[in-house]
């Protein structure tokens, strides 16, 4: 586990607590906090957006919704999660979501505890290949499951 200690403060909303801003395959994450033992993120999900079924083998993994509605994949059924629900999602749990509404979607997420994943936003901005996301992510804790392996996915 890291070292990194919780910083005291108030990230506010649309911000990241440090300048880093990433963009994702057209979705943005704010970092919102990082130590060793969990990482935030506040997500905005234009419309159409989507992060395909994948399972974090040494994570648990939370989605708190602010704005909007997902279509989530969780334990091999199709759910809605919309604004006040809380998302939880075992480490090992094969799990995606999905903007499929006209209006964007904004989520607070985090993981624990904080592994890689902060390290793996890092590489992934900007990156536009899906296949090399794919790649990039199991190398850092996060498996993406075979296309076409979900049905509705």
């Amino acid at each position: 586990m890291s070292d990194i200690k919780l910083a005291p403060g108030i990230t506010p909303a649309g911000k990241s607590q440090t300048p880093t801003v990433w963009n994702i395959l057209g979705h943005t994450y704010y970092e919102k906090s990082n130590c060793g033992t969990s990482f935030s993120f506040e997500t905005f999900d234009p419309p159409g957006t989507f992060v395909p079924p994948h399972i974090h083998p040494t994570q648990d993994e939370f989605i708190y919704m602010l704005e909007g509605t997902f279509d989530l994949y969780l334990d091999g059924q199709w759910v809605k999660a919309s604004a006040g629900d809380l998302v939880r999602m075992p480490m090992g749990l094969p799990h995606g979501y999905y903007n499929r509404t006209d209006k964007p979607t904004r989520a607070l997420f985090w993981v624990s505890p904080s592994r890689r994943l902060k390290e793996l936003f890092e590489l992934l901005h900007n990156m536009t290949d899906p296949e090399e996301v794919v790649r990039v992510s199991a190398a850092h804790e996060v498996d993406f499951l075979p296309p076409g392996s979900v049905p509705g996915a």
